[in-house]
């Protein structure tokens, strides 16, 4: 029986009935008069679903955090310039009313360039299509709509008094992000455009802080702030002024398609956390804290999968993550113990030997201590105020008290319970391939050209230009007449069909059989296939289907990188070499798949197929199946072991693309993982030879 409950909920925005006046100085951020020590966690509000919202904050407070802090995704809101979006996973006002209720504070990310492993890092594609535009530069027609979408988000903030100045949880916003890391490659003009953002940003009067992370250059009106594994050992710009704060500590990695699972362990982690408080630090934010799911096509990449799990202390699925979740908790406890002290005075640091550093923040009764072992192997005794402390390899003790361990960052108190989930067949019986069809549907999507719309060009097109990203597909054909006299014909015998592509995936159909594919690797920014093909005698199609998994997110003039069928095509003969380019021919061009047009993906179609046997291995198929729930509400995921690539929608919401015959490499995947040393991303992998994501 399926049973459909609509739920009425009144809530009422917590906020304090004062406004906060937020300002800093060089130790902290100070609310109201008062120095913070401030615990972070990124949630992105795409990437889960409202209803998820409450408990995930919820359980971020019940861990120690005191701010949310999340992106703002431009392309989300904004798809067709000019027409804006705030409904469902994108209601940013809602989100940061959610994280007010908890009783917690927002750190909101405008950018407007985000990166994020998100697609096109966050722009919306129509800039690319502005007369004279660059991104990212000081360049007048980039910075109006940076500036016009940046004042639409402050003013959304404003009007709901949102801003701390107003009443409401925001403490802190972001401009840019991590520009510092590609801004020589756009020369004098980069710091120009720097200090222009800047100045716009804090013209918007929003009454709280503006950061830039990744910038150390930063103008003086704005906070210069850390991103990475580690920030101990960093400095702000101008530290006489400016508190030291971390906005991104990586609690892992993101996962990609063909990539191994990336795990941090949470003993590095929390000696990372206490290093940096341990080093003058007063705001820290793990980015992610809870990482969610890339529903849509919303991954970058390319091959950005779509689960963005991050390894965070609440994994995907809003579960617990132990023992990473409990033992954080316990390091931000322990943190908050010395705040008072840490708060009153600037750290004073002493030495003990090449590897081991007492810090002390003492002022009149309150004193607080960190004790820090960073050698990688050997563990250390050490003599402090009288009393011997054990210090292992790679960790910090926290005494509040300047006494007594509350902590140690490398031994885990918290229980390791793992959720796992139950599985359950989509159809009750499975046993055969009869009873699996008897529950499916299907619908076949036509090889190469289909639709009304599609349009003749001379030569082979840009894919991005051409789609504007409305579709991961695009279709190139081209009809060739072969006569027994063409010299790449060879008497019926095979011929090579060469492609070249900047397209990250490829599939070759000739006379509407498929015929060979290509995908980029990892060590190759484009593809380059050599498809034996036969052809009949007579008129032939040639049909190529580019594919994009995600555009490029990051680096500099990132959003010059192209896609689709390059060239050059060409056909190549076996016998005498010849090779008859067919480049510069008449092509023909499809944007998409017809079902996308005719919204297959809602399942209200009357072209689904039922049949006994369900057609498998056949590409360009879209499959169709309806389940109940299960009962409760705990978390629900697909196994999608035993599909091939493309996109799943449930109840006409796509939940992402899926790829699980995309493995990852079988080495690199150690037994077991020291914690011991400093991480990168490499580090602690594991899934090796296994799909990269299977749920």
């Amino acid at each position: 029986m399926r049973i459909l409950v609509v739920v009425l909920v009144l809530g009422v925005l917590a906020t304090a009935s004062y406004c906060a006046k937020v300002t800093y100085d060089h130790r902290a951020l100070v609310i109201d008069g008062k120095r913070r020590v401030l615990v972070s966690g990124s949630i992105h509000y795409p990437r889960s679903t409202p209803e998820m919202w409450p408990d995930l904050i919820q359980k971020s407070k019940d861990g120690g955090l005191d701010v949310i802090e999340t992106y703002v995704f431009w392309n989300l809101h904004e798809a067709v310039r000019g027409q804006y979006d705030f409904g469902g996973r994108k209601d940013l006002v809602k989100f940061v009313k959610t994280v007010a209720e908890a009783g917690l504070y927002v750190h909101l990310r405008i950018g407007p360039y985000v990166c994020a492993e998100w697609n096109y890092g966050g722009f919306p594609l129509w800039l690319h299509f502005i007369p004279g535009i660059q991104l990212r530069t000081d360049n007048e027609p980039f910075k109006a709509e940076m500036q016009r979408f940046t004042a639409k988000i402050v003013d959304m903030m404003k009007k709901e008094k949102l801003y701390a100045s107003q009443g409401g949880p925001i403490i802190l916003s972001q401009i840019e992000n991590e520009y510092g890391n590609i801004d020589r490659a756009y020369g004098a003009a980069a710091q120009t455009y720097i200090k222009w953002a800047a100045d716009m940003a804090v013209s918007l009067d929003t009454g709280v802080p503006w950061v830039m992370c990744q910038q150390d250059d930063a103008p003086p009106s704005v906070i210069s702030t850390c991103n990475g594994f580690y920030c101990d050992q960093w400095t702000p710009r101008l530290p006489e002024k400016r508190p030291k704060m971390w906005t991104e500590n990586w609690s892992g990695w993101f996962l990609s398609f063909g990539g191994a699972v990336p795990q941090r362990p949470v003993e590095d982690l929390a000696f990372a956390v206490a290093r940096f408080f341990q080093r003058g630090g007063t705001f820290q934010n793990y980015y992610m804290y809870h990482g969610g799911t890339n529903f849509g096509r919303s991954t970058g990449g390319p091959f950005i999968a779509t689960s963005y799990d991050y390894d965070a202390p609440i994994d995907e699925y809003g579960l617990l993550r132990q023992p990473k979740w409990g033992h954080l908790k316990d390091v931000h406890k322990a943190i908050k113990l010395c705040e008072e002290a840490m708060v009153a005075t600037d750290p004073k640091y002493s030495s003990f030997g090449p590897n081991v550093e007492a810090t002390v923040y003492k002022t009149g009764s309150a004193c607080a201590a960190f004790l820090a072992n960073s050698d990688t192997k050997s563990d250390a005794t050490v003599t402090f105020n009288g009393n011997s402390y054990h210090l292992p390899a790679w960790s910090v003790s926290i005494l509040p008290d300047c006494k007594n361990v509350v902590l140690n960052t490398a031994k885990i108190n918290s229980a390791a319970m793992i959720p796992s989930f139950m599985h359950h067949s989509v159809i009750d019986d499975t046993d055969s391939s009869e009873a699996l069809g008897s529950g499916w549907s299907w619908i076949n999507e036509p090889v190469g050209i289909s639709k009304k719309d599609a349009f003749t060009r001379v030569g082979l097109l840009e894919q991005i230009n051409t789609t504007a990203d409305k579709s991961d597909y695009l279709w190139y054909s081209l009809s060739i007449d072969v006569t027994s006299s063409d010299t790449f014909l060879q008497d019926g015998s095979q011929t090579i069909l060469h492609v070249e592509s900047l397209g990250h995936a490829l599939h070759a159909f000739i006379n509407g059989k498929p015929a060979g594919r290509g995908i980029i690797t990892a060590n190759n920014g484009k593809i380059s296939v050599d498809i034996p093909v036969t052809f009949a005698s007579g008129k032939n199609t040639i049909d190529l289907l580019s594919l994009t998994i995600g555009l490029q997110n990051y680096g500099a003039f990132f959003d010059k990188s192209g896609a689709g069928i390059t060239g050059p095509v060409q056909l190549k003969g076996l016998k005498n070499g010849t090779t008859t380019d067919l480049s510069s021919q008449r092509w023909t061009y499809q944007i998409g798949l017809q079902g996308e047009d005719s919204g297959f993906s809602s399942g209200s179609s009357s072209q689904w197929i039922s049949q006994p046997t369900l057609p498998k291995k056949q590409p360009l198929t879209w499959y169709k199946a309806t389940f109940n729930a299960p009962d409760g509400s705990n978390p629900v995921a697909l196994d999608f072991t035993g599909m091939g690539k493309g996109e799943a929608w449930v109840n006409g919401q796509s939940i992402g693309r899926y790829w699980p015959t995309n493995n990852a490499p079988t080495s690199g995947c150690p037994d077991s993982c020291n914690f011991r040393g400093p991480y990168d991303s490499n580090k602690c992998r594991k899934n090796c030879g296994k799909p990269s994501q299977e749920l």
